[in-house]
């Protein structure tokens, strides 16, 4: 159940490709081989009202939140994360000689507990691997 909820300032959509960015994030995760492949979510949501810093009209600001499910060991996330955040950064490295620009990427493990899942699509990708 790794999904990531990427909310950006509005005034980056005429700087980055967002449709690349969640690409990347869920390519990269993928790599990490601690996700299953059928729970990747990427979702990229545009906030029109944000106030960053002193207000500035320039600044601008990315932030992942990665939610997932209890059973990997932290040092297995922190690699992980930093893999995914290292690539993200790399991606975004042009915005950071721009005036202002703010990147963080939080992770948050839901308790099994208080967590409700329902999904197809493992099931899917299995019968497709067995039958080509």
């Amino acid at each position: 159940m790794p999904h990531f909820t990427i909310e950006y300032s509005a005034n980056l959509e005429d700087r980055v490709e967002m449709a690349a960015v969640v690409e990347l994030v869920r390519g990269t995760a993928i790599e990490t081989g601690i996700f299953p492949v059928g729970g990747v979510r990427v979702r990229a949501i545009r906030c029109e009202h944000y106030a960053i810093a002193d207000g500035r009209a320039g600044f601008a600001f990315l932030a992942m939140l990665l939610r997932l499910g209890e059973g990997r060991d932290l040092a297995a996330r922190k690699r992980a994360g930093e893999h995914i955040f290292s690539e993200l950064s790399r991606y975004l490295d042009p915005l950071f000689a721009d005036e202002g620009f703010a990147l963080s990427f939080d992770m948050q493990i839901n308790d099994k507990e208080t967590s409700w899942k329902r999904n197809s699509i493992h099931d899917l990708l299995i019968a497709e691997a067995r039958h080509g």
